[in-house]
């Protein structure tokens, strides 16, 4: 796996390959001596393994780093650990189809390359439900003013809503970790979350935020009621919807439509909740490449939703909300140091 990313990654035009390295004792010696821009760091090395090793980058010399993780449960656990310490993204391992974890990995190397020169303050903060997430995305200390989309003439929030869809990818756990860490327990609405992310990641991923969040977080099954109060995360690999049955909405999960880039997609998501009642929901766009969610909020927002837009500065990646921005789709943008109250706010009708 080292030797196929070294040759194809140096094959890019756009990349240069400084080196490769054996274990992690010499991953640390080369970063140390080369000062790259970007790492990619595999979970297990022998000597000293990923996640020892990343501590000591955001120790010392913090710079964006990408993991390659297995796919299994440990590695998903260890993987979301890592992110906690400072690691921007991750990439699933698959020795089978190597050249699929190549097409992931290029344009995300691409992408956190940009934010290495925000590193240089990161903070050390440690508990999510008290403090800022420590895996929030670096550069939000120089977060700049939340600037609303038209700021002569503000959009009136309306409200009050109980549904927030959430479509979020490249740079996401952190991000929605910091967001419903944010959200009081008595939180009233509903939290539906796309989030792009393997199968086997979800789970434990809706676990760890269950744990450091005061509202309730889980993964979204099939055919359940929503309540408020409570985050249902989209299986991976999976579409997640509401649909209509009775006097409360449930949840959908379906492998259609097949055709789709992304599972969960945003934009299903977003049609979906368009459809039960838009003038309750509150669609937001966080961190992310593509521009996946950009249908579907422009159906929300056509049918009375409000949409809010992470901020480029706050961005791990300004794709998927800078889609929203340009399309003039957004009623609000926002840095994620802003988000939770927004939405507290526009969920409340304030």
């Amino acid at each position: 796996m080292r030797k196929i990313l070294t040759v194809s990654l140096a094959n890019d035009p756009e990349i240069r390959v400084l080196d490769a390295a054996r274990d992690g004792n010499e991953a640390l010696e080369k970063i140390a001596r080369l000062n790259p821009d970007v790492v990619t760091l595999d979970i297990d090395m022998p000597n000293r393994g990923g996640m020892s090793v990343l501590e000591e980058i955001m120790r010392t010399a913090p710079r964006p780093v990408i993991m390659i993780s297995s796919l299994t449960m440990q590695g998903a656990e260890i993987t979301l650990k890592c992110l906690d310490i400072g690691a921007l993204d991750f990439i699933p391992k698959n020795s089978v189809q190597p050249e699929s974890v190549v097409a992931e990995l290029l344009p995300k190397i691409k992408a956190v390359a940009k934010k290495r020169s925000l590193f240089a303050l990161r903070r050390n903060l440690h508990d999510a439900k008290t403090q800022p997430s420590r895996f929030s995305a670096p550069g939000q200390e120089h977060a700049t003013a939340s600037l609303p989309a038209s700021p002569s003439k503000p959009v009136p929030l309306g409200g009050p809503r109980d549904i927030v869809a959430i479509g979020v990818s490249t740079g996401g756990p952190p991000a929605v970790q910091k967001l419903l860490a944010g959200f009081p327990k008595n939180f009233p609405a509903s939290i539906l979350i796309a989030q792009h992310m393997p199968a086997t990641f979800t789970g434990p991923f809706a676990k760890r935020l269950d744990s450091l969040c005061a509202i309730a977080v889980k993964e979204a099954e099939h055919g359940e009621k929503i309540q408020p109060g409570c985050a249902y995360i989209a299986p991976g690999g999976k579409h997640l919807l509401l649909e209509r049955r009775g006097a409360t909405p449930e949840l959908a999960i379906s492998s259609e439509p097949e055709s789709e880039l992304y599972k969960p997609s945003a934009t299903i998501l977003m049609n979906s909740v368009a459809r039960i009642n838009p003038r309750k929901t509150l669609g937001v766009i966080l961190t992310g490449m593509g521009s996946d969610g950009c249908l579907g909020v422009k159906t929300l927002k056509e049918n009375g939703g409000y949409i809010l837009a992470q901020s480029e500065a706050s961005c791990v990646v300004y794709g998927m909300p800078k889609a929203i921005v340009d399309a003039g789709l957004a009623d609000q943008v926002l840095d994620l140091d802003d988000m939770a109250a927004a939405i507290i706010a526009v969920v409340y009708g304030k």
